[in-house]
This record gives structure tokens, sequence and C-alpha cells, in this order.
């Protein structure tokens, strides 16, 4: 309820709530079998176990009929209702196998499983049961069991002989006692005994079929299920499914254990065959794709609709077929395929079928085909007869069979979600057909062609599907009925208001689908507004509107620019357009035809392009319709902003129009900018630029000026500066001046440059020219300067003589370093440079050979790496020698200077080892340029020994090991298998590994042998290749999503396989794990997961794409289609607690809550294997669905829980397991201090950090926070009330106990209503008269009253009263009550009188047309302010003895309720309320506080403790203390807190007095704030006392302000008794304090002082989320409303009577409507609400202080009224239409109201339906009453108040008496002037 209220849902979403309708199973095992829905009223019929249930359209139940269970049993036959039966009986269920509307006798036909299957006939109008033949074997249809295997079509012939039911169904092996198919007899009575009796039966013949019990010794246990029956043309027709008969006895037959093989057939009968001659039938299925979809699933008859009809080759009006199939022929309960499709078959075509097989049949052609009814073949006779179209049969040739199946055309298939139910139906010409599928969806599917059907939409109908066979439409065709076992829903044929797009709509494929233009809404066309007219509705994609802008895009900088909207397909908009730019501005637009003009937005709406988003930000332009308010249409606008771009070539190639203004360096949609016409560019070769350049090379430490080709360089205007180079090396800026020669050419200036590190020998630098200081000139080839080192990573004379020429570098002899030619030092032959003289380094040398081993036969590649190995390939051609053998020098492994590759020649046999030797030069080798390695190579001889494993699949891919010596020598290894290879891992010393190819020769041996480089390894090694693994048999056949869970897998060979791999394939994500070889047959695997995106929550079991194994290279076993493996959805953990951790004792177990823990597979619960840890220990589990449960270990402290199960690890929270606490107490609270004082210490340092870090954030960042406070405000707001809900409720029940209840007495109650806020009243006292004038006075008072007691007199004297002007609505009301002061001791007579008065107003009511139901609404008479007074006086005992109790716990809830929170003593304001305009709208931080009070009146007497808040007034708390101490005291007995103070006493007789306003008062600006006890710093449990209050106080200001400002002045203590319309000007107003003009707050300031801070602003943005304390309180108080309206409402009370005025006074309002002829039920029920609740009970409960001695706040008062306007909305008739801007206390109840307003009803109903009261019982009551208050009020003072008003109208008083004929009679008027006489007297 509470969200209900927060989050009211917008229109549309709360439309659709109300389109989806369900009723649910009322028990689990009475699940739903059938349907039917009534086409007249809509009304639907569930047929379902044990019960029929009539449902109105929206699925409210109206009537059930119980069907079951019952004692039976399926073996008695006839039943035991006819004879007894020995078998023993149970309580069975009774499954409602057909239920069918038979609308000519106005019944429903509902045929159970019960007593071998008997029907009852019920009336469809309350399901009463109007007959259930069941004594004739006729009358039991059959004993099936099944809902769905029984079908009945009735068939009507005309009106004059009764209708004829067609009855199919399966008979359960009791061939003998059912007929499978016959035709009975439907009676009109339904009670006769002839119901279902055969249409015709003799000993030859009858209506009806039976299966012979030969057809059973075939097929045990064959039986023929009835999916779908209809009655169309003169034929019956049945859809079957049954087995399939096969050629031998044996075949077909289970008993040789091959699978049954069923088929789908269409059996036919002429509706007036009564001997079944005509019976015929035809195998159907469908064909698509290759797959045979052979077995009926279900069927509907509809007709073609003109699309459908086209491609058919039918007529719109002809009847087609749809029916859905599942794949194959085989039916296999558990692991049936999902795959199925949707066939349609034209029921024309399957009748000329059957014509065409007859006519070949009576020509003798073929046999009668009919295996299950005639085992044998029986060949058909011929006759001469002409077939036709309505051909019924003879007696021979019949039954008759059809061999050859009729296809239907497959419109649609689904492989995963099998499809169990259809219907159709034809929309606008389309033929719609709706599915219902396994998992409980309907898909809405679109055939227009037998080849084209389209999948429209999906929805989601039941929550646990699958989908029933019955399926119905609304009678309206708006609904749609779809039912699983436990469901029913009723889902909207079309949801179009999910699509939001014009395109979205009329792409959604739904026909009833259109767009309302200008309502841009998706809708059918009726509910669009004015949908006839021209192009308001489209129901086409090519007439939704399009629109187009011109121009398209405009700069930012243009503002209010012409913008021209083209909109094509627009309907007239003759009402209007506005053009808005999505959050920026809205104006008006003008139209001309299709064309609309528009401005764009003026300067201050225009977007701040943001540079980091690009240039551009594209804003949608809607058109909005001023009829609608809507926008209807939108297009892409650009807004650009040219000065994002900083260079020129960006500008001017920026798709908008930008211009470069090349002397400003800017880009401007405006070139009209630039300064001077040669500075704007436009195009980019007109843009400055620099022009590719060669590399330009800068050696480092080198001054050198570099020059740059460029075009267009503008020249620096004056007061320009020039050109300067900017090069940023290693991330610092240099700048360099440069010089521009001319447009073309600038050079920067001579500069030396360096950058650090010898890592790099040259650096490529970034070069900026740049003009001005910071306008840059465009570089669009990217020029980079490349700085470079010559001795860097150039180490040696080879490695530097090799670098590139251009940078110049020499080896400088001298130094040993490469250098630079000039810093050389000495002479030039010093030094060798490429290609000079000197050009050839010495001292080569070798660092490293590999390998260091080879084979003597030669051809290892050796890599030699050393230094200065030669600058060019030929110097070390043929000068290699490797251990004295020739290597030859390979070109392409040669690296100048480091490396020679080079491939061994043959070595001897007396060759072992040697040196690697290299001599650099062309010609003889001089020592210098000879190189000789440190490291000696070696000649070895490899040698293989074994290989395993020794066999592998033929597929390969097998790791072979091959075992020997020196298998790591050579650089080149190749391994044969035969002639193929095995290719080649990793090898060492003693060992290599390879991977086998699948054999080219199958199985076998094959030879290995191993080759490394030229020397060639034989040994007998042979490998077998065996046949690869193969799998039979998984189990179980599922996982979980995550997988990990273990798989058994049996097989052959499976132990030839290394590592095998299990795997999974989903969504083209492919996931392995790892499988265990247990031995040649079985292997153990772990489930791989499923990929499945988690983000995707899946909820239903899925099936992978692929699923197999990775056997090496095993290809057959990838992907196995025999398996049916399924996951299921993960087990999902809850939290342990909200908290996240659980507090348990030991030894108690933790319960793990959460979901799909047992996976719900076919061979029942699958187990998981669950672990769960406690810390580090296991406990023992029990699993159930949604639990498990763990024995918790021996622990205590505190554990993580781990749970595992598959490959998913949780931690639902920690458990803390506390033994009684083992620290001590004193260590507790040490621990707890210090901790306090650390999160201290840590919120001072955040709050020093938020004050830091507060300054430095943007107003963003402020910003964002304001809406995050915002949020968790919402949220914890919330929260909060939620929480207080919960806990208030049972305070308050146990706090209101006890309570003794201060009634008034008699008197003070009557005085407070009749004469409110009077406080003495004259009537209460002597007459005060002055003695010399007593005696007259009072002869004539005396006088006076004789008066008053006659009727004729009083009733003319409030008639005269009422007529005069100046008789005002006041005076009517003191009248009236003094009236009934004086009448108090004759109330027989004041009721006769009033009855008088009120039956006088009725008429005058209805005489001058006011509506009736105005009566007794104001108080505008004499007579209804007298009827409030009479029940005032007669209610007073029914008030104390019932209505007072729970009226003032109701009060007391209030009170206690809002002083639980705080409450502004200014304003009224209180954190709780009922009452919206008493809320505190804003978060208050508060405490409570204990406070020890001592009594003050007995000092001695022990401490009270009273809860106070830290937030109240000092007035507030002295309040609180003394309803504490007198808290069952009436108020008017206690002290006032004005008179008293408030003294803390702390230790050692410190004592304090607080007020509310003293010295210490803080004032801020003009504001003053109230002292609370906050400001005073009072701790919890302080000692305070009331003390009388002393004249000065050592704290206080002075005299007079304590006096001014004590707390009277805002709450008055005075005692208050008058009405709430004065309550207005009782809330304390805070006016300004006159001599200083401060004005005084407490809580809140009040906001109509207009400086409301801006910080408040925020606070009030959100103020209304506070609103929910309104349903926090009124959940907390719901108890006592809902207790005093009840016994307020009810007849009986505890032990009391309804009081008879009540009674009496309601009879009396009945008689004078019944006189007036008012039969309006709501007239008569208004009349009572206006004269009792609203006169009576409102006044009281609102003012509890009439009737109590209390005192009432106003903000009690405030919540009280809102009680009342709800007392008044209950017994009001009128509906109230509830809205978001309804005011909140009608929100607040707004759900309550409807129950209240049927207590008011059942009141009203229960009253009238009493005896009426005798007018001698009700004078004997009202005498009894006026006896015991006779002496009340003083009469005599009442008669003087009345009399002043006779002293007032005297004349026109006498005049009326004089113009009456009855006071004529009495001489009435002479005895007023009597009177009159009397009392103006002077003696």
């Amino acid at each position: 309820c509470l969200f209900h209220l927060l989050n009211t849902p917008s229109l549309p979403s709360l439309q659709q709530e109300e389109e989806y309708a369900s009723f649910h199973a009322e028990n689990p095992e009475w699940t739903f079998n059938h349907l039917a829905v009534d086409y007249r009223n809509g009304n639907v019929y569930l047929g379902a176990v044990n019960r029929i249930y009539k449902l109105s359209p929206s699925l409210e139940v109206q009537v059930s009929h119980e069907t079951g269970p019952d004692e039976d049993n399926r073996k008695c036959y006839p039943p035991r209702i006819v004879q007894p039966c020995s078998e023993p009986l149970t309580l069975t269920n009774n499954i409602n196998k057909m239920l069918l509307m038979d609308y000519r006798e106005n019944r429903l036909l509902a045929c159970g499983s019960l007593y071998q299957g008997i029907c009852k006939l019920l009336r469809l109008d309350d399901l009463f049961k109007l007959g259930e033949p069941f004594h004739k074997k006729e009358h039991y249809l059959s004993g099936v069991n099944e809902s769905g295997s029984v079908f009945g079509v009735i068939v009507s012939y005309g009106n004059a002989s009764p209708d004829m039911l067609f009855v199919a169904t399966a008979v359960d092996g009791k061939p003998e006692y059912f007929p499978t198919i016959s035709s009975r007899k439907l009676a009109r009575n339904s009670e006769e005994d002839g119901m279902f009796a055969y249409v015709f039966h003799d000993e030859f013949v009858a209506s009806m079929i039976k299966i012979p019990s030969d057809t059973f010794t075939v097929i045990p246990d064959f039986d023929i299920y009835y999916i779908y029956g209809f009655a169309s043309g003169n034929f019956v027709y049945f859809l079957t499914l049954q087995p399939e008969m096969g050629g031998g006895p044996t075949t077909g037959s289970s008993s040789t254990g091959r699978e049954q093989v069923y088929t789908s057939k269409i059996v036919r009968l002429c509706k007036a065959d009564t001997a079944f001659n005509s019976y015929v039938e035809v195998p159907i299925g469908c064909i698509s794709g290759n797959v045979e979809y052979r077995l009926l699933e279900a069927a509907y008859l509809s007709k073609a609709g003109s699309i459908l009809a086209r491609s058919l080759d039918v007529a719109p009006d002809d009847d087609v077929l749809f029916a859905v199939f599942s794949k194959g022929q085989k039916r296999r309960p558990r692991q049936a395929s999902q795959d199925s499709a949707l066939c349609v078959f034209s029921l024309r075509k399957i009748n000329e079928k059957i014509k065409e097989r007859l006519q070949s049949c009576y020509k003798g052609e073929g046999t009668l085909d009919l295996a299950w009814l005639k085992v044998k073949d029986i060949p058909c006779s011929s006759a001469l007869l002409t077939i036709d179209d309505d051909f019924c049969g003879l007696d021979m040739n019949a039954p008759l069979g059809v061999s050859e199946m009729v296809r239907g055309k497959p419109l649609f298939s689904d492989a995963a979600d099998k499809m169990t139910s259809v219907i159709a139906y034809v929309y606008k010409n389309h033929s719609l057909v709706f599915v219902g599928t396994k998992s409980g969806r309907v898909k809405k599917i679109r055939v227009d062609g037998s080849s084209r059907a389209h999948q429209y939409e999906t929805v989601h109908a039941v929550e646990n599907g699958p989908i029933l066979r019955d399926m119905a439409f609304s009678s309206d065709h708006h609904y749609l009925y779809v039912m699983s076992e436990t469901q029913l829903s009723r889902v909207p044929v079309e949801a179009c208001g999910q699509y939001s797009t014009c395109s979205e709509c009329l792409g959604s494929g739904d026909p009833h689908c259109g767009w309302c233009v200008l309502h841009n809404m998706c809708t059918r066309k009726e509910k669009c507004e004015r949908s006839s007219e021209p192009r308001r509705f489209a129901s086409d994609i090519k007439q939704c509107v399009r629109l187009s802008v011109h121009p398209n895009n405009i700069s930012v900088s243009q503002f209010s620019v012409t913008l021209v909207l083209e909109a094509h397909n627009v309907p007239e908009l003759t009402a209007g357009v506005n053009c808005t730019f999505k959050d920026l501005a809205e104006m008006n637009g003008l139209v001309e035809g299709n064309r609309i003009k528009c401005s764009s937005p003026a300067e201050k709406e225009m977007p701040r392009i943001i540079v980091d988003k690009g240039d551009h930000q594209i804003v949608q332009l809607y058109l909005k319709s001023k009829e609608t308010g809507l926008a209807f249409a939108n297009t892409s606008f650009v807004f650009y902003n040219c000065s994002v771009h900083k260079s020129c070539l960006s500008c001017v190639s920026s798709p908008y129009q930008c211009h470069w203004c090349k002397y400003r360096h800017d880009c401007t949609h405006d070139p009209r900018t630039c300064s001077f016409q040669e500075g704007r560019v436009k195009k980019p070769e007109e843009c400055p630029q620099l022009l590719p350049a060669e590399r330009i090379l800068v050696p480092v430490n080198v001054v050198k000026p570099i020059t740059l080709r460029a075009k267009n360089l503008p020249q620096p205007q004056s007061g320009q500066r020039g050109y300067e180079c900017l090069l940023t090396i290693q991330g610092n800026e240099h700048r360099v001046p440069a010089l521009r020669f001319n447009s073309s050419s600038v050079q920067c200036q001579n500069t030396s440059y360096f950058y650090d590190g010898m890592e790099m020998s040259s650096l490529p630098v970034e070069l900026t020219v740049i003009w001005n200081g910071d306008f840059s000139i465009d570089n669009p080839a990217h020029n980079k300067v490349h700085l470079y080192k010559c001795d860097a990573q150039r180490g040696s004379c080879g490695l530097c003589l090799k670098a590139d020429p251009l940078f110049g570098c020499v080896w400088c002899k001298g130094e040993n370093r490469c250098t630079l030619k000039q810093h050389c030092p000495h002479p030039e032959n010093q030094w060798l440079e490429h290609n000079g003289i000197n050009s050839k380094c010495t001292h080569p040398r070798i660092t490293q050979i590999t390998p260091l081993r080879g084979p003597r036969e030669g051809g290892t590649l050796v890599t030699i790496r050393g230094e200065n190995l030669g600058l060019e390939f030929r110097e070390i051609q043929g000068n290699v020698k490797v251990a004295e053998v020739e290597c030859t020098p390979i070109r392409e492994g040669y690296i100048p200077a480091e490396q020679i590759v080079c491939e061994m020649g043959r070595a001897e046999t007396s060759q072992y080892t040697g040196y690697v030797q290299v001599c650099v030069g062309v010609g003889e080798c001089r020592p210098e340029f000879m190189a000789k390695s440190s490291k000696y190579y070696y000649f070895v001889i490899p040698r293989i020994l074994g290989i395993k494993p020794g066999r592998g699949p033929v597929s390969g891919g097998t790791i072979v090991n091959i075992t020997g010596s020196h298998l790591d020598a050579g650089s080149n290894v190749s391994i044969m298998f035969k002639d193929q290879p095995c290719t080649y891992l990793r090898r060492g010393g003693l060992w290599l590994t390879c991977r086998t190819h699948a054999s080219l020769h199958g199985y076998g041996n094959v030879p290995v042998s191993v080759s490394i480089d030229k020397a060639h390894l034989q040994k007998d090694l042979r490998f077998e290749y065996v046949e690869d693994p193969t799998i039979t048999k998984i189990e179980p056949e599922w996982s979980i999503y995550s997988g990990y869970t273990p798989v058994t897998v049996t097989g052959t060979n499976l132990d030839i396989i290394q590592t095998p791999l299990i795997r999974a394939k989903y969504n083209s994500h492919e996931t392995l794990n790892l499988c265990q070889v247990l031995s040649a047959t079985s292997m153990l695997c772990q489930a791989p997961e499923l990929p499945i995106s988690l983000a995707r929550k899946q909820e239903v079991p899925e099936r992978p794409d692929e699923f197999g194994f990775k056997l090496d290279d095993v290809q057959a076993l990838m992907a196995l289609n025999s398996t049916n493996f399924i996951y299921y959805p993960n087990p999902e953990f809850e939290p342990l607690s909200v908290s996240g951790v659980l507090e348990l004792k030991p030894g108690s177990p933790i319960i793990l809550k959460g979901r799909n823990f047992l996976p719900p597979t076919n061979s029942g619960n699958g187990k998981l294997n669950y672990t769960v840890l406690i810390g580090d220990k296991p406990c023992m589990l029990t699993v159930s669905e949604t639990q498990l449960l763990c024995e918790s270990p021996n622990l205590t402290g505190r554990h993580k829980v781990l749970a595992r199960v598959g490959g998913i690890e949780f931690s639902p929270g920690v458990v803390h397991i506390t033994s009684d606490s083992p620290l001590s107490s004193t260590a507790i609270i040490g621990i707890a201090a210090a901790g306090a004082l650390l999160i201290l210490f840590i919120v001072v340092v955040l709050i020093a950090y938020k004050r830091k870090s507060r300054e430095s954030d943007l107003t963003l960042k402020r910003l964002q926070m304001q809406m995050d406070n915002l949020e968790s405000r919402v949220a914890l707001e919330c929260k909060e009330a939620f929480a207080e809900l919960q806990t208030d409720i049972h305070e308050l029940t146990s706090d209101l106990d006890g309570a003794g209840i201060p009634f008034l007495d008699y008197r003070t109650y009557t005085m407070r209503v009749l004469f409110p806020g009077i406080e003495e009243h004259p009537v209460l006292k002597d007459l005060e008269v002055p003695g010399y004038r007593q005696e007259q006075v009072e002869k004539g008072l005396k006088l006076f009253g004789q008066l008053i007691n006659n009727k004729v007199y009083l009733l003319c004297f409030i008639r005269t009263l009422e007529a005069q002007r100046g008789f005002s609505m006041r005076d009517r009301g003191n009248v009236a009550s003094l009236i009934m002061t004086v009448l108090q001791s004759k109330l027989e007579y004041a009721t006769d009188v009033l009855k008088h008065l009120l039956s006088d107003l009725i008429d005058r009511n209805l005489e001058s047309k006011n509506h009736p139901k105005l009566l007794l609404r104001r108080t505008e008479s004499v007579a209804e302010k007298m009827l409030t007074n009479w029940f005032t006086f007669l209610l007073y005992k029914f008030l104390k003895e019932c209505a007072g109790e729970p009226l003032f716990s109701l009060f007391c809830a209030i009170k206690q309720q809002m002083e639980k929170g705080p409450i502004d003593s200014i304003t009224g304001e209180a954190r709780y309320s009922l009452s919206e305009d008493k809320l505190i709208r804003q978060q208050i931080d508060y405490k409570t506080l204990v406070v020890n009070c001592i009594h003050p009146e007995n000092e001695k007497s022990p401490e009270i403790q009273v809860k106070v808040l830290n937030c109240d007034t000092i007035s507030q708390v002295k309040e609180k203390i003394l309803d504490a101490i007198y808290k069952n005291v009436p108020h008017s007995h206690r002290l006032k807190a004005s008179d008293m103070d408030l003294e803390w006493r702390q230790g050692r007789g410190q004592r304090m007095i607080l007020q509310d306003e003293d010295v210490t008062t803080k004032i801020e600006g003009d504001w003053k704030r109230l002292n609370m006890l906050a400001h005073y710093q009072v701790p919890d449990n302080a000692v305070m006392a009331l003390v009388p209050k002393q004249v000065t106080a050592y704290n206080s200001v002075n005299n007079s302000t304590v006096s001014r400002t004590s707390a009277s002045k805002y709450e008055n203590m005075i005692k208050y008794t008058g009405s709430p319309d004065s309550l207005r000007s009782r809330t304390p107003m805070i006016t300004p304090d006159l001599e200083s003009g401060v004005k005084v707050w407490h809580l809140v300031k009040n906001h109509e002082h207009g400086d409301q801070k801006e910080g408040d602003r925020g606070s009030k943005m959100v103020s209304e989320i506070y609103l929910t304390r309104l349903l926090a309180t009124k959940g907390t108080l719901q108890k006592f409303v809902d207790d005093l309206f009840e016994t307020i409402f009810s007849t009986a009370h505890r032990g009391s009577a309804l009081p008879l005025a009540i009674k009496y006074m309601f009879d009396f309002l009945d008689e004078q409507a019944d006189k007036h002829n008012i039969h309006d039920p709501h007239v008569r029920h208004t009349w009572k609400s206006n004269c009792l609740p609203l006169r009576f009970w409102v006044n009281v409960i609102k003012n509890p202080q009439f009737v109590f001695d209390i005192h009432k706040s106003s903000i009690t008062d405030a919540c009280l009224s809102v009680v009342a306007q709800t007392f008044m909305d209950s017994c009001s008739t009128s509906e109230h239409r509830l809205g978001k801007d309804s005011p909140s206390n009608k929100l607040l109840y707004a759900k309550d109201i409807p129950s209240y307003k049927s207590w008011v009803e059942r009141y009203y109903s229960d009253i009238s339906k009493m005896p009426a009261i005798s007018d001698q019982d009700m004078n004997a009551y009202l005498a009894e009453q006026s006896r015991m208050h006779m002496n009340e009020f003083n009469t005599m003072s009442s008669l003087s108040e009345i009399y002043s008003y006779v002293g007032k109208y005297t004349e026109e008083i006498v005049c009326a008496l004089e113009q009456d004929d009855a006071a004529r009679k009495q001489r009435l008027a002479f005895k007023l002037e009597q009177v009159v006489a009397f009392m103006s007297l002077e003696s």
C-alpha cells in the first residue's frame, strides 16, 4: 500500500493493469480442465477438478458448483451410486472431461470422471443442478481419467426436434463398456430418462462405434485420443491421435520393445447419420523443411478471411482448420521433442479428398483401410451410384479409412518452446492466430498466406505453463482467455499501447494497431478521436508523419532564424502547432498548408555546445499539436559551433558553414567578422600550412637551423608577434625564434638540441610553427624533427658504420667510439667511415653459438652472433669453419656486423669437437680480421629408444612422447609415422614430443622414424591407430547454468584419450571442462557452464546449441545429436539478513533461503552437490526446493558462510554465533567507548575534510550532491516511515490500557454541545432580576412557559422567527438550544414538535425544487439544530457505555503518536500527522530522552519516568510531565503548566530553572529561537521537578519578558471548548515582538515571513517526500479509527442495544420518504447520514472535549478533522474519483473508505430491518430520559433568554397568531400580550 500511493502510475500503465486479469486455483490439486465463454454476455465457465466455476468477464467468481471429491473406485461398473460395489472405495477427485454450452436450453453440460463419467446439467445463470442422469449405461460416457481425450459437439436440427450430442472419448481399455464415438439425444428436460440415449439403437446397428477387442490383442494399450471436434455444414468432425496399427500382428506392438508409432486423423460423420455408415477417417499431418510433424497437439476451426483465402484458393467465408503438431510420430513423455509446427487445412480440400476416396471405393478400388476397426483388410465393393458432396454412406463400404495423408500448409514452426493450443479469428480481413506454448506464453501470429505467417508478438500469459488446449475469446473479441493447470488469465488481444513511435506501431505487424497521429499513440482505430478524418489515423507505415526542416543546421550564435518545416502525412492543423526544441524552447508555429514556419531559439534559450562533445549538438525539433498538447512529429536539428575548431584545416573541413579568419586565428560561421577580405579562408588549400618535408635530421648538441617549406603563411600585422618554432622534447617545450622568408618558407633559427638517455639512437620530436604567441600553423603532414646521437646503441665499429649514412657517423679509433666526423679530433686516417677509404672494422669477436651440438651427417644450421662480423655478405662468404668443418653461410640469416647463419657440412668420424672460426674480408685472411670462439662445438650421435603411448585414435590428436639420447642436438627435427608427419612440439636431451594426425591408412600399426637435420634415426618403433572412442550414455543429462556438476560418461575406447574435455556451445560461445578417465568404458566429467550472459537473468531451462566432447581430434563427438542435455537455472541464494549478519545461538541450524535448489528434472528432482562452509568447517545439509538447512558446527564468534554448488561460490553473509558473552561488562563498555571515540574522531576528521573539499568543488558537484542527498533522504524517509509503522502500533496498543476515561457530567456535556464556547451560560444560573420586579417577571415567565408548552404557539413562534430577515443563523441555533433546555423535562412533547418541524422542512425543501439530498445538510433552520440537540440528549448514555471508549482511545493514540516526534510549539506542525497542513516537511534530528520527575505535590514519592524529546521547548516538557504525573486525572483538576516552573536538579544540590526564553536564548538576525532541552544540553535520565512559578529567576531576562512570552502565548491554556471554526484563530501566529521586531521560532521558521533562505528552498523542493509520514501515522492509528467507526456503525454493542432514538428517527425519515414518493435509495441514505452522522457524530469526533475532560492541541485537532472528514466520506453515497491532485486526506483513506461505506450501508439496512418502535414504547423511553435529567437547567433563565426574541419581534408574532385559525380559537395572541405586559411593567 505504501508504494502504491507513492508511485501512482501514469494512466496508460494503469489501463494495461486493468486489462489483464487472472483467476488462480483455490487448491493446487483442483487443476483446471476446460473453459467455455458465453458469447451472448461474456460470462466465463471453467471446468476444474472438483469444481465448476462461473466467472464474470473480468474473472471474478460469481458462482461455484462442487462436483467432488467423492467415494469411488474406477473399477466399479456400474458405479456404486447404482448398485453396491465390492471394490475398496477411496475419496476420488472428479476431473472435468467435457464442458459444453447448450445455448438452446440455457444450460451447461459438465461431464466428469467419477462414476464412469456421468454428466451434470447446470443452469447457466447460477449453476443450479438441473439434472444428473446416472442410472443407465448410456449415462456413463467413459471412465477415462484424463481431461484432454474427450470431445463433444452439440448439433442442432431446427426448432422442432431436440438437439443431438456427438461424444467422442478415449475408453481407457474398456471398449466393451464405452463406445469410442456415439451420437446421443439431448433431451429438453434435463431430468428426462432418455437423456444421452443413443439416437438409434437396435440389435444390429446403433449410432455408435466401439473399438473391437481384437485390436487390444494387437496393441494392448490401444486408445483413440480425441483432441478437437466441430460441426460444419452437414457434417461433424473429430480430430484424433491414435496408435498406428502395423501390417502384421506383431509390428507396431509394444511387446516387441519398439516404440509405438502414432498418427493423427480427422474423422467425419454426417449429422443425420444414425447408423454411422458415413464414418470416414483421414490421416493428417504437416511437413515443413523436411521435418514431419505428425502428432496433433491442438486445433481450431476458423474462417479464412479474405487475405488468407486468396492464397488457399477458397472463399473468405470458408472454414479453415488451424492445427498444431509436434515433430515425429512417437509420443515420448520423457524427452518429448519441443519442436512443433502450426499448419492450416482447408476444410473444403479435406472434403474433396474424402469424396475422391468414396468414389474410388464405390468403384471397387482398394480396401476399407481401417485397421483398428476391421482387423482384416476388407476390399471395397463396387456399386453404381453418384457420390456428391453430401453423400452419407450406405451399409456397404463403411466405415472407411483413407490411407493417403492430407498435408496441411505449414505456417510457422518453433523448435524451442512447444506449442500446445491454438485459437484464431479474422480481424479486418487478416487471419490472426493465437498459439499457447509450453512455457506459458501466447504467440500472436498474423497469417496472410499459406506460406506467410508473421509472429508479431509474444506475451507471458500464465506464470507456469504449459497452456492448456481450451482457449476462448471474450464476447467482443477484445480479450483472450488462456489457462494453465492452476491459473486462468485474461489477456488483451492487442497491446498497441506498448509501441511508442509510429514506425514501431505500424511495423509491429499487429493489424489491430494504428497510429493516432495528433495523440501520438498507438491504438485501435475506434479508440482514436476523429480517426475517420483524413490523415489523423495512420494504418500503414508509409503514412507515418515525416518532417524535414530547412535549414537543418544553424550556428549557436544565430538566434531567432526562421525555419521552414515541411511535414508529410499530417492532418489539417487548424488548431495550431508549437515548435519545441527539446529542453530548450517552445514557440508558436505558423501553418501554411503542409509547411510550418518556426523560429530558432532566442539567445537566452540557446544550448551551449560543449567543446569536448565535438562541434555540433543534435537537438530534436518537435511539432506539438495545440489540440492535444502532444508532440506528433520530430526531426533532428543541428546547432553547430565553429569556434570549437582551433585549426584552419579542421575549421574549413567541417561539414557546416565555417570560415577561418587567418589573421584572427579564429573559426566563425559569419565571414563578415574576419578583419579583412584576404584573411578569409574557405578551402583547405588556402589554409596556412607546412608542406611535407624529407626527414629533418638534427644531431644533438650541434647548432643548426631548420628550414621548412610552407604555403599561405600570414604576414603578422602591426601589434602581432612574429614566428617561433615549438619543439616538445621528452615533454619539455623549447621555443626557438623563427624567420618568415615569404609566404612559403620559414626557418627556425640556429640552436642546438639535446635529449636524455642512451636507449634511443634517434628521437622523433613534434614540431609546431606558431606566430603571434599561440597561433599555430597547421602541420597536416605531421613533420617531425629527428634528433640523433651517433654513440647511442652503437658500441662497436660494425654497428657504427652500419648506421644510416645520412647521420654522418664515423668510428673514431683513438677514442674507440662512434661520433660525428667533426668531433673526432685525430687526423683523417684515425677514423673509419662507411664507404670511405678505411671502412673495414678490425677485431671481430664471437659472443654466442647455437646449437653447440649436432650430428656428424651435417645439415645443422649454426647461428653465430658477435661484433664487427663484416658489413657485407661477401666479406664472410666461405670464411666460416665450425670444428674444422666447412659451414656455408646463408644469405637470409646474415645480419651485417651482428649475426651469421651457416649450414654444416659432413664431419669425418675422427672429428669430435672444435672451435668456431670466422675471417672477415675478401681474399687472404689477416690476423686482425680473424675471430675464434671461446666455446667448442661437439658432434654427437642421437638415438631413439621408445614411444609412449603406443596407440591412439584413428582421428589423431594424440600427444606422443619419444625417448632416446641427444635428441636436443641439431637445429631441425621431423618425425614421421610411416609416410605422414607427426607435428613436432618440444624436445629435451632424452625426449621429444609430437602430435599425431588422422591416420591415412585406417586402423593398424605404423613404423615411427625421427630425423635430426641430415641424420635419420631408425629403430623398430611402432604406433597403433585404434578405433575412435564412442559415447553411448551421459548421465545425468542435465546441469545448471554455471556447470561443474558431475556427469558420468559411458562409451568405448575412452582410455586412449589423454586429456578428454567436455564442451558446450551456446550463442556461438564455447565452454570446456575437464574429464577424468576411469576405465576404457567410463569417465567422470565436470559439466561445462552454459555461456549465457548473466545479465539476462534466465528463469527457464535452456538447451545448448551443441553439446559434446573434445577427445583429441575426434570430430564425431564434438556435437552429439543423441543427447538432450539441458541446463537448469542456477540456484540463487538470498542474503542471510538485510544487514548481512545473522545472529545465532550455538547449535541452532542455519537456514539458507533461495530458489532453484532442486532442478526440476524429468526423473523427479535432480540432486545437486552442495557444500556449505561456516568459516572453514563444512556442515551437514538437508536440501529442499527453496531452503538449505545446515546443522551448524560447534563454533562461536563471527564466521563467513560460503555455499558452493557446481561452479558457483556465494557468500550469503556472516553468522555471528554468540554464546553468553565471555567478555565482562566493563570490557564491553571499554571497547564500546574506545570505538565511539574512534568513530567520533573519524567523523571529526571527515567533517574537516568534507569542509575543505566542498569549498574547492564546482557547482556541478554541489548539484550532484543535492540530488544524491535527496535520493537518500527519500529512501531513508520511506524506510523510517515503514519501520515506525511496524513498531508504533504495538507500542500504542500496549500504552493505552488502563487509563480511566474522564467523561464530563451530563450538564457540562450538553452545554458544550448546545452552547459551544460559552463557559458560564445564564441557563445554568438563577434568574437575575431586581428584587422589586421579581414577582411580575416570574409570573410573566410562568405564563410564557405555558405558551411554549402549547404546540400551536410554539410552531407559530418558530416559523415567524425564521421568516424574519434579521433572525441570523446564530440566533436560530441559540433559539433551538434554549427551547431544548426548556423542554428537557418534556421530551415527548419536544419530539412531537421536532417531527412537525422536520416534516415542514422536508415539504419546503421539496417545494423549492432543491435537490432532496441537500435536506439537513446545513444548519439553516431551528429544526436542524433541534435535531442535533435531541440526539445530544438521547445519546449520552450510548456515548458513555459504548462509543466513548474507542473515541477516547483514538484521541489518546493521536496525542501520543504526535508527541512521539517533534511538534513545533509555534506553528503547531508535527513530524507525525494525518494532516498535510500540519506536517513538518523537513528532516529534524531529535533524540528521545527519559527524565525522572519529582511529584510536585509529594517530594517523597518515587520519581516518575517521562519520555521527552531533546527538541521539546520547556513548555512542552512541562506539559508532558504533567500528562505523565496526572495520567488518570481529568484535565480541569490538574495543575497548569503556566503556573509552574521547570527545575533541573543536578548533582550536589545545584538547581537551575529552565524557561522558553531567558538570557541564553539564541537570536540570529531578527529570529529568536525558543529554548529547547538540547539548548540546555540536558542529558538522558536527568532529574526534573515542577515548582510553583517564582517571580524572577536567576537566569530570566526580566520579569516582563517572562510573563509576556511564557508558553501560554503559544498554546493558550484557557479551558477551551470552542467549535472547530474558531480553531484557526487559535493557532498562534508568529507575531514579531513589538518592541524589538524579533520573530520567534521553534523548529521551523514560518515561510510566510518573506526571508526564507536559499538553503531552505532546496529542502522545500522535495518536501512532498515527507508525505509518506502521513501514511505511517495513518497505519499506526488505523486500528483505533476502525474500532471507532465499527462501534458507531454497528447495531449490536457489547451488551447494550441500539439507542431507540436512532431507530425512531430513521423510521420517521423513511415514512417521510414514502409519503413524498421518494424511492431513490441514495436520497434515503443521504437523509439518514445528514441527520445522525453529520449532525451529531462528526461534531463529537472533531471535538472530543465536548465529551471528555481533556485538552486538545492544534495538531490533535488537525488529525481529528481528517478522521471526521473520512467519517463523512464514508457516509456519502457519491463516488470519489481520485487523482494525484486530490487532497492528501482523501488519498490517505481512499483504500479504506469503500469498506467503511459498506459498514454504513449494512448499518442502515440492519436498522431498517429491526422491528419498528411503537409510540408507546418511545414515549416511555422519552419520559424516563426526562426524569433522569429533570433539573439540569434553570428553566426560568432559559425562558427569559427565549423571551428576549419575543421582545424583539412582538408585533410580527402577534400578527401571525391572529392569522392562524387554531391560535385564534385558543386566543393565544391575547395570552402573549399578557406576558408582554407582565414583562414590561415598570413598578
